[in-house]
């Protein structure tokens, strides 16, 4: 029994090469200005209008919680679709550059080590070695989940850091206001 290669487009992201099933992009086009939309989660860039269909735009570095950079010519939006059984999901990912396309087997693809509850890991479908340097690719069902991916942050969601910060700004607000007095 032979092992059935699959073909993976591959792209840069700080320095990392990943890779996403070939199956899923549609297309690829070079960075162009998006429409921002309101009280989105950061990592969303906005929405274009692709021939009648709006699809949403995600900076994969932001949703990666990697720092930002500043687009340039190199930088391409990649059209993902992605089938499931009720619904076809269509996003744009941009991505520093577009790499390569590979096939590998299942056989060739290494099942990523597991890191607790400190690194999530919910993207990763596996490892893959190419000329002595590890190609990561990512599962696109995970990558392209509507919940998560259109999920924002609510107060209640906050970072304990960041509800502190609140805390304290709203104590200083109160106790440093002036108040009128009726005569």
């Amino acid at each position: 029994m032979t092992d059935i290669e699959q073909e993976y487009l591959t792209f840069i992201l700080q320095g990392e090469e990943y890779g996403v099933d070939i199956l899923c992009v549609q297309e690829i086009r070079v960075w162009s200005s998006v429409t921002e939309l309101p009280n989105k989660p950061g990592y969303i860039k906005g929405v274009i209008n692709l021939r009648g269909v709006i699809i949403p735009i995600i900076d994969l570095r932001l949703r990666f919680g990697q720092p930002t950079l500043e687009y340039n010519e190199q930088t391409v939006t990649i059209i993902l679709r992605q089938q499931s059984k009720a619904t076809t999901m269509v996003v744009g990912i941009v991505v520093d550059a577009v790499s390569e396309v590979y096939k590998f087997t299942s056989k060739s693809i290494s099942q990523a080590p597991t890191f607790g509850s400190n690194i999530d890991s919910c993207f990763l479908k596996g490892l893959a070695s190419v000329d002595e340097k590890l190609i990561i690719l990512l599962d696109s069902d995970s990558l392209l989940n509507e919940d998560d991916l259109y999920r924002t942050v609510h107060k209640s969601e906050a970072r304990p850091e960041q509800v502190t910060a609140n805390v304290e700004v709203s104590q200083v607000s109160t106790t440093s206001a002036p108040t009128l007095s009726s005569a």
